[in-house]
């Protein structure tokens, strides 16, 4: 048995598990490491150097290498792993020890976790990271929910080890870091946060698929676009990933990596995880919904080649200006991510009070402004409108966001209606103008949608000038 000497414990020592504890030792912290894989501790240890590292595939010896009360990270595949993984632990583990579930899990499970083991004196916290093989390694965002008091135990280290930020109103770099929340919170603000970069990766394919389509561009010619975008309004990880990815050649071919790749995205689940909660709370999240639906309807592609044997489309093609095409562009994606945002943080607005998370829409939008895969300037600009109005349900009713929404919905419409003459699907930016639309309208046509109700159910309606719940009989007398 090792001497208990190390700080933290890291369960999981892939990829993320594996550059997070390299991480965490970086920053004066040791670390004991465990996978049953040997393979994985090997590799842990042939990258440990000189760090304050452990690594073992014996879960005695690696509770054992930890200082009390003992603080225990876990990064393993979301589910009954997690669970299997805390059953085999939870023996070995003392009171007041914390385990600290850095996965994807859903947040109803870190809720159940957090209750069973509070029965044993364990604390559990829920703590989303963002962020990728290098964000786990130089710094990620990370969302932590629990017991406030839990949490400021390890503070300092979340804070050392998360990336840091200056925008243009920061004095200093600010940790991409900050307690949440109670119960969930942390885990619920990820499954947002995925749910967001499921929504701007579709807009971003719907983008692509016009340029190469519509405007008949290549992939130097697509590198140059998104470069350029990544300077200005556009700037923000997803777009400057994607300029690289048309950059990238074959190595076992002499194309472009990009052209062959199979169309058919896969996905493991929290995008699906947003809309189902969005929808049982009544928040309409169109973007999201679609970017899921859109995922799925990608893998029917034997469908899709005999569909596009037999099924027509309008023949129209693009002949417009290229360079008039590109900037429309630019300014619908603008539009269309602002309001993907902006449906992430409603859903976050009504969540908070549903759960009693007490969530704090400014600094979440702060984290998540670097280290994270949503990361854009666009965040600062949502920072400052939920400063100013923390308990607004909505940020398009910002002054200086809503200017901004209004001046690009031209170019949205124009864009639209070149996909709607060239038959290209852009559904995700369709939902965005869609999801406007409807918002800023007084009036829409509901009514009709409850007499319908009312008529074949007897659900009831209530009326516009006057007070109480009503029914009628639709003159069915005759029927």
């Amino acid at each position: 048995m090792t001497e208990a000497k190390y700080d933290y414990g890291m369960i999981g020592l892939g990829t993320m598990g594996r550059n997070l504890v390299l991480n965490i030792t970086d920053h004066g912290y040791s670390v004991a490491g465990f996978d049953k894989d040997s393979s994985q501790v090997e590799l842990l240890k042939k990258d440990s150097g000189d760090r304050s590292i452990y690594a073992s595939s014996v879960l005695e010896e690696f509770v054992g290498a930890l200082k009390a009360p003992r603080v225990v990270m876990l990064l393993v595949p979301a589910g009954k792993i997690v669970d299997e993984v805390i059953q085999e632990l939870k023996p070995l583990l003392s009171g007041d020890d914390l385990l600290m579930d850095c996965g994807n899990s859903h947040f109803t499970d870190t809720n159940t976790r957090m209750e069973e083991l509070a029965k044993s004196g364990i604390h559990f916290m829920g703590v989303g990271i963002s962020g990728g093989e290098s964000g786990a390694r130089y710094g990620p965002s990370i969302m932590p929910g629990g017991p406030k008091d839990i949490y400021k135990h390890v503070a300092p280290m979340l804070e050392a080890i998360s990336a840091k930020f200056a925008g243009a109103q920061d004095i200093v770099p600010e940790p991409c870091v900050t307690w949440l929340g109670p119960g969930s919170a942390g885990h619920y603000v990820k499954m947002v946060h995925n749910g967001i970069e499921y929504g701007i990766m579709q807009l971003i394919s719907e983008v692509y698929h016009l340029l190469k389509v519509a405007g008949k561009m290549n992939n130097d010619e697509l590198h140059e676009v998104f470069s350029e975008w990544n300077k200005g309004m556009l700037l923000s990880f997803l777009i400057e990933i994607t300029a690289d990815i048309f950059a990238q050649k074959d190595a076992l071919t002499d194309n472009s990596l990009v052209d062959m790749i199979l169309d058919s995205a896969h996905q493991k689940g929290t995008g699906g995880w947003t809309s189902e909660d969005a929808m049982k709370l009544q928040v309409p999240l169109p973007v999201i919904d679609i970017a899921v639906s859109m995922r799925d309807l990608s893998a029917y592609k034997k469908e899709r080649e005999a569909a596009a044997q037999k099924l027509e489309g309008p023949g129209y093609r693009f002949e417009g200006d290229k360079n008039a095409l590109v900037t429309w562009l630019e300014q619908a994606l603008y539009f269309s991510m602002i309001t993907t945002y902006a449906q992430g943080m409603s859903l976050l607005h009504f969540a908070s009070k549903e759960y009693k998370y007490e969530l704090k829409l400014e600094d979440i939008a702060s984290i998540w402004r670097g280290g994270c895969i949503i990361r854009s300037s666009i965040l600062d600009d949502i920072k400052s409108a939920f400063s100013r109005q923390p308990d607004s349900a909505t940020m398009l009713m910002d002054e200086k966001l809503s200017l901004k929404l209004m001046q690009a919905q031209i170019a949205t419409r124009k864009i639209i209606q070149i996909a709607v003459d060239t038959g290209i699907p852009a559904s995700a930016m369709m939902g965005s103008l869609a999801y406007y639309d409807s918002y800023r309208s007084a009036w829409l046509p509901a009514n009709l949608i409850q007499a319908q109700r009312d008529y074949f159910g007897a659900h009831t309606y209530e009326r516009n000038d006057r007070e109480g719940t009503f029914h009628t009989k639709w003159n069915q007398e005759n029927k």
